[in-house]
């Protein structure tokens, strides 16, 4: 009988492969980054080949640090960097161009257009998104308009369009298999969440082909089995989600008013909203969580764009710190920030500004601050814009918002947390085992086979002990960092423009 569920967890800057028990035990472990490839100052973009090869070679990896075989894994769940878009040839499986990626800016100007033409409430009340170069209708239309004889190949219906699940479930089936879920489908700025449709008047005002398209089906379901020369036999692919939309499963928020937080490279939240969308005016997109037994559930998100990615750039560009976990230690070395404030905006700001044209900003400097007091306003910034996000989000909601349970990189590190805690005044919880977005890919693949019978089993038999932090600063500095983080926040704004 099989042992394992195999979770495939493409990220933003690596791909990593996890077999994970019936207990949710990460069993084995396999990464391996990839090249971040940059033509233009706000372009990034990624090789969709070499994001193949990489998930293949982790996958082999895994299975080989425990000897397994193909049949000791009961099925594959994908979790994935969401709003990237790969298009590619129906014939030869080649992309046309790379991937352009989640964090990139360059159809910036094209959804200024849509703005300027009235289109984002239409869009918002379609989609659950606002307009942004974020998702990756645009980007489609860049790739559509930019490499030459695209157009005429998509409308002959020779091209294919995926978010990065739906090329890796293309690729471990040998081309049978076009498919996204519902999750991701929900993030392309293409798909109608009240009808669960590919929007036909969408499309025509973006100029996308719908023969591109992939078919959209639940998140916990079987799309097919993979090629027999990938992993030395058939598995059953079934179960893929956002990797934001799969932390949410991960952490078993299975209820309405459910919240959770990752911090990855940039911090994204979502809230559980149950089986109807609630709809924000107030830079909160909706989204879809997952597809599971028949039934949708829906989701809050606001995602910050520069998290985990504010740690690498006091390493990498300032080199203020020589590793990640240093910024803990060091920023420790002081107790508050000297009035210093970093609006890490690199790439503008997301939830809840939506201000593509914001740069990053470090404000409040004087004689006395030091290197110390740089990296502490670093982390707090992070605090400082998942405050800002649940706070928008408890507006559009209604719910009140007493505790988050934390995942993702960065929640190692204490201090932030207890920042986060002091700064939000809520509880935060962060389990045990920090591989919630690729648990719950696995969660989403296993139900499919009955690996677990239901949702119940899952919290029965899966353990996520926790830690918690308390708030503990009082509500007077608490507002008074607030209402300075705003107006540094201000400083930022519209600077590229």
């Amino acid at each position: 009988m099989a042992e394992y569920i195999m979770a495939l967890d493409a990220g933003t800057t690596s791909n990593r492969c996890m077999l994970f028990d019936r207990k949710g035990r990460v069993c084995a472990f396999a990464q391996k980054e990839f090249k971040q490839i940059y033509p233009r100052p706000g372009w990034v973009e990624h090789d969709p080949d070499e994001i193949w090869y990489s998930m293949v070679y982790v996958a082999r990896e895994a299975m080989n640090s425990i000897g397994a075989v193909h049949s000791d894994i009961a099925a594959i769940g994908i979790t994935n960097q969401r709003e990237t878009a790969v298009v590619w040839d129906k014939i030869s499986g080649k992309p046309v161009y790379n991937a352009i990626v989640w964090q990139c800016r360059r159809t910036s100007d094209y959804c200024n257009e849509l703005k300027a033409s009235g289109f984002s409430e239409r869009i918002r009340l379609k989609t659950g998104l606002v307009v942004d170069a974020y998702f990756s209708g645009t980007k489609i239309r860049w790739i559509l308009e930019n490499v030459p004889g695209a157009m005429e190949k998509a409308e002959k219906g020779e091209l294919l369009f995926g978010t990065v699940e739906t090329w890796i479930i293309w690729k471990l089936t040998a081309g049978r298999v076009h498919v996204t879920d519902y999750s991701n489908a929900s993030r392309t700025m293409m798909f109608n969440i009240n009808t669960l449709e590919w929007d036909q008047d969408i499309l025509r005002l973006l100029n996308i082909p719908a023969s591109m398209l992939p078919e959209v089906m639940p998140s916990s379901c079987i799309y097919g089995m993979t090629d027999r020369e990938v992993l030395g036999g058939p598995i059953a692919v079934s179960g893929a989600a956002g990797d934001q939309q799969a932390s949410l499963f991960g952490q078993k928020c299975f209820n309405p008013g459910d919240i959770k937080n990752t911090y990855g490279t940039g911090c994204f939240m979502l809230m559980n909203t149950g089986k109807r969308p609630v709809f924000s005016d107030k830079g909160i997109v909706t989204t879809i969580a997952w597809g599971q037994g028949g039934e949708i559930d829906y989701a809050l998100e606001g995602s910050v764009f520069s998290a985990g990615s504010v740690i690498q750039w006091l390493r990498d560009e300032l080199k203020l710190i020589e590793s990640a976990k240093d910024s803990e230690f060091l920023a420790g070395k002081v107790n508050d920030t000297n009035g210093c404030y970093v609006v890490p905006a690199f790439t503008g700001l997301g939830a809840p500004y939506w201000d593509q044209y914001a740069r990053g900003t470090i404000v409040g400097i004087t004689r006395g601050v030091n290197k110390y007091h740089i990296i502490r306003a670093a982390l707090e910034a992070i605090a400082y814009q998942t405050n800002d996000v649940a706070d928008a989000m408890k507006e559009a909601s209604g719910f009140e918002l007493r505790s988050i349970r934390v995942d993702g990189g960065a929640s190692r590190n204490n201090l932030l947390m207890q920042m986060q805690a002091d700064i939000s005044s809520l509880t935060l919880y962060r389990g045990s085992n920090a591989e919630t977005t690729a648990l719950g890919a696995a969660f989403l693949a296993g139900l499919a086979v009955g690996f677990w019978s239901d949702k119940d089993d899952i919290i029965n038999s899966v353990d996520m002990d926790q830690q918690s932090f308390i708030p503990a600063l009082s509500e007077e500095k608490r507002s008074a960092g607030i209402r300075e983080w705003h107006r540094a926040v201000q400083r930022s704004l519209e600077w590229a423009e």
